[in-house]
């Protein structure tokens, strides 16, 4: 995919930049150092005399191997690296945006000012080494199916409730190696099919799963990049590799996550894409631990009014219940 950017023809802020290699913060993971290296490329090409070094910080996330909810949610994939741009030792910093979470603000002085174009936003299934199955409608009842995440775990459910699905977390490459050394007994896991292409695993992907089986997470194949405020030479810069497209899907699913104020542990779902005529079509879902509950809700509206839609579903999944599904669900 082709990406394709806001066009901005005033590059005064060029002015502003430091006269130094930019430092562009990221998590270590294999993975995140392949979104890292796509940043840096978009600025590259629209800013050839750019300088753009990539620093691996490591999280706590990425640290932490048990429940991620005993460190308090996604935000643990972003609070140190958070310190580092505020704090000035970084210039910019990269996130996967299903990784940012809803229920806590950002910190003060910081801005996402670049959204690269989406990905693909499927999930897939990756069996295990030697696996003979081909599709999860082939399992027998109790395999065991592996997953890090809740919204995964409730639509898996809601198709398969015989199944048992156990956290199975880590990153990417480790996680591929410890399915095939099946010490755990997992048949297969569920990942992103855009990070095992990003991870150069992609033939790996088994089963992919069709949109109305599996709801993608709220910002979903999207790479933002963030930088402080104040910082408005690499805001300029930033505004150059911005997909307007993409900024307006996120800011719908955003407003969307924010109104249903979830937590870490909510599987909540949640995909906004534009219509052949140029509207904004917003789809939301809430779901049970088991899968067993969930409401849905999808609205349309014009593209500059991505905020007031992604308010509007919101609104329209909690008049079904999403508050009671969520309160319900342990944080």
């Amino acid at each position: 995919m082709t990406d394709t950017t806001t066009t901005v023809t005033d590059r005064s802020f060029e002015e502003a930049l430091p006269k130094r290699r930019l430092r562009m913060g990221s998590r270590t993971s294999h993975l995140a150092r392949a979104y890292a290296g796509r940043v840096a490329d978009a600025l590259r090409l629209v800013a050839p005399n750019v300088d753009v070094e990539i620093v691996g910080i490591e999280t706590s996330g990425d640290a932490w191997k048990g429940d991620l909810a005993r460190l308090g949610g996604k935000g643990a994939f972003m609070k140190e690296i958070d310190k580092a741009l505020a704090l000035g030792e970084i210039d910019m910093a990269m996130h996967a945006m299903k990784d940012v979470p809803g229920d806590v603000p950002l910190p003060r002085g910081l801005v996402f000012a670049a959204y690269l174009e989406r990905d693909d936003v499927r999930d897939c299934v990756v069996w295990r080494a030697g696996s003979r199955y081909e599709s999860l409608d082939d399992l027998p009842p109790g395999t065991v199916i592996g997953t890090s995440a809740v919204r995964r775990k409730a639509q898996i459910l809601r198709r398969r409730p015989d199944l048992q699905v156990v956290p199975f977390r880590g990153n990417v490459i480790p996680r591929l190696a410890r399915l095939d050394e099946n010490d755990d007994g997992i048949e297969a896991i569920v990942l992103a099919h855009s990070g095992l292409m990003r991870a150069d695993a992609g033939d790996r992907i088994g089963e992919t799963f069709p949109m109305d089986m599996m709801c993608p997470a709220v910002g979903a194949g999207v790479i933002g990049v963030q930088c402080r405020e104040s910082d408005e030479g690499v805001r300029g810069l930033l505004r150059l590799i911005d997909h307007d497209e993409t900024r307006r899907h996120i800011t719908a699913e955003r407003a969307m996550l924010h109104g249903l104020q979830g937590h870490c542990n909510s599987p909540i779902a949640g995909h906004c894409s534009t219509t052949p005529d140029g509207r904004l079509s917003l789809t939301g879902m809430v779901f049970s631990h088991d899968g067993g509950e969930f409401v849905h809700a999808h609205g349309q509206d014009e593209r500059d009014r991505a905020h007031e839609l992604g308010a509007h579903v919101a609104a329209t999944l909690a008049r079904e219940g999403a508050r009671d599904i969520i309160a319900g669900i342990p944080h």
